[in-house]
């Protein structure tokens, strides 16, 4: 390293190709092309180079690199919220596929807001990502900034929740299947009067669980009563607040099938403000199966999902879309019910009293 005495590392934190050409006083080409061996460069200038680069402790930016390549090779993903288990577990899946096929990943989230979503298509097209992965927010019903990707032969693949089936791959949990089987375990544990507690109606999600409620109480002979279906919005609030308009009825549930574990949870706390027993009382089951799901008091029954696996499908899905553009279609990953105590309405008759809780 003698040939470095004297050099003095810049005082930033990445050390970048112009820091080692501007310090040789040779051009970022010629830096470049010595790290990478280039017959071009000679031997007395690569070790040069590469000796202010070890000494400096440069690291390539795959991002600049990939823009002078002209291939990006980098996949730009959009959830509603990042902080969730359930979308966490997603990108996961996603990553580990993107990193086997030498991809970087780019992660944004639209925080349930249709305007946010728009800005987040935007941001991923100016970083020149080769496709997108989009989970839609629960307020978009507009789909043009999609649809946009299109005309900008970006290939796009949409999972969880999807829209435009009919042109869009996408990757999906069996939500019909699924809600049918939650609410036929509720009516089989004892229950009478089964509620769905759901999402905003323009979902595919929220229209396809209900229509598996709406289905199993078909199978049972009971009649679909419109009281006991409240679709509002996927938030806590809005939870409590649907929850509490149902045990406000003059013949309130015994049950609830909520679209997810925060609605689950928002309704647990207004049943326990409401001083009923669960599930003696009230059986409940939720979605998503979020880790709280083992630690509340009662344990929440729920439809887990595979959410490592729905990941490794929709990046799977997209790679192949970015090779060569396929017709559209959907992979439905199974999910199934892990059955906890607020469901188990015959196997404890007396409940869990609030006050214990």
């Amino acid at each position: 390293m003698s040939d470095l005495i004297g050099f003095v590392m810049p005082k930033k934190r990445h050390i970048s190709l112009k820091d080692l050409a501007k310090e040789l006083g040779v051009s970022v080409s010629t830096v470049s092309r010595a790290l990478n061996d280039s017959y071009e460069i000679g031997p007395e200038m690569r070790e040069r180079v590469k000796a202010l680069a070890e000494e400096w402790n440069y690291r390539p930016n795959p991002f600049a690199l990939s823009l002078l390549k002209n291939t990006p090779r980098i996949i730009g993903i959009i959830v509603p919220d990042i902080v969730t288990h359930f979308y966490s577990s997603i990108i996961s899946g996603i990553n580990d596929v993107a990193r086997k096929n030498e991809y970087s990943v780019i992660i944004t989230s639209s925080y349930e807001q249709y305007e946010q979503e728009v800005h987040c298509v935007e941001d991923l097209v100016n970083m020149r990502v080769e496709g997108i992965l989009a989970c839609l927010s629960q307020e978009t019903t507009d789909y043009a900034h999609f649809l946009s990707l299109e005309d900008m032969d970006i290939p796009l693949v949409f999972f969880d929740r999807v829209c435009l089936t009919n042109t869009i791959p996408s990757v999906v949990a069996d939500n019909k299947e699924s809600a049918r089987v939650a609410t036929c375990h509720l009516l089989e544990s004892g229950s009478k009067r089964v509620a769905f507690l759901g999402g905003s109606d323009h979902l595919a999600i929220v229209q396809q669980r209900r229509d598996g409620y709406v289905e199993a109480l078909k199978e049972y002979g009971l009649p679909v009563e419109d009281d006991l279906i409240v679709c509002k919005k996927m938030t806590y609030e809005e939870g409590r607040e649907g929850c509490n308009r149902l045990l406000s009825l003059p013949e309130p549930p015994d049950a609830i099938l909520a679209m997810n574990d925060t609605l689950a949870f928002a309704a647990m706390k207004e049943i326990k403000k409401h001083q009923l027993c669960i599930p003696a009382d009230i059986a409940l089951i939720g979605y998503t199966d979020e880790l709280h799901s083992n630690y509340v008091e009662p344990a929440l029954t729920a439809v887990t999902h595979q959410t490592y696996k729905m990941g490794e499908e929709c990046c799977n899905l997209l790679l192949k879309q970015i090779k060569k553009r396929e017709k559209p279609r959907q992979i439905v990953v199974p999910t199934h019910l892990s059955v906890r105590e607020t469901s188990r309405k015959n196997m404890n008759t007396v409940g869990i009293p609030s006050s214990l809780v």
